[in-house]
């Protein structure tokens, strides 16, 4: 039987680029000036602070600019509440989402049978959905009709077999 995966994932290579180009414009540009705007990147989150909470903001529109140029969806970022760190400077935690919750999963699943589509099937494995039907035809539209859906992770479509 033809199937594919859908999954959502994070290129994390392409995330840390990003840091790194934010970081280095946020170096540079005069309006950081002796304001101390670093973003700090781990595996899960990013770790952004600033001598205010105006500048704050400014280095998280910095990041968001870099990110869409990287091809990186701004989905993937769990902003974190702005707190107030030490000599009134601010900070604030942007987790990075990835994978496919069981939530998530079952709104795919919702959709696909929406779609009306008899031969379509779809299975929650883990943190991804198979979706499976008899005619390759099928599964390209359930493949159009999913990237139209606005959920809150981005998919990426993978291992189309047929």
């Amino acid at each position: 039987m033809p199937s594919f995966d859908v999954v959502s994932e994070i290129d994390l290579q392409e995330v840390r680029n990003a840091v790194d180009q934010a970081n280095r414009e946020a170096g540079t540009r005069f309006d950081f000036k002796n304001t101390n705007a670093v973003i700090e990147f781990t595996e899960k989150e990013l770790a952004l602070s600033a001598s205010t909470e105006d500048r704050l903001r400014a280095l998280y529109s910095l990041l968001e600019e870099k990110l869409v140029k990287r091809n990186v969806s701004l989905k993937t970022l769990d902003p974190g509440k702005v707190e107030e760190a030490s000599h009134g400077s601010a900070r604030q935690k942007v987790s990075l989402r990835a994978g496919i919750s069981q939530e998530v999963g079952k709104q795919i699943n919702k959709l696909v049978k929406e779609m009306g589509v008899k031969s379509l099937s779809s299975s929650i494995q883990g943190d991804q959905v198979r979706v499976t039907g008899k005619q390759r035809d099928d599964l390209q539209t359930a493949i159009a009709h999913l990237k139209e859906a606005e959920l809150a992770v981005p998919l990426q479509f993978t291992n189309f077999r047929d």
